[in-house]
């Protein structure tokens, strides 16, 4: 174990090489933007829609009965 204190750890490692595309924590977060972005970007499957649907109209004639 070393002496150093896990936050200032963490920033040493973080400020190698300027933090730029070569660190492997920019590149995994680079990665994980994009692929979050690919996600965003797909259309909401009929059948998911047609389910949320369903409980709309479910939550409606619940609260009709009341």
């Amino acid at each position: 174990m070393s002496d150093i204190p896990g936050k200032q750890r963490r920033a040493g490692l973080s400020g190698r090489a300027g933090g730029g595309m070569m660190d492997p924590n920019n590149q995994i977060a680079s990665k994980l933007r994009a692929l979050y972005s690919a996600v965003e970007q797909e259309p909401i499957p009929d059948m998911f829609l047609d389910l949320l649907e369903k409980l709309d109209k479910a939550e409606q004639r619940g609260k009709s009965r009341r």
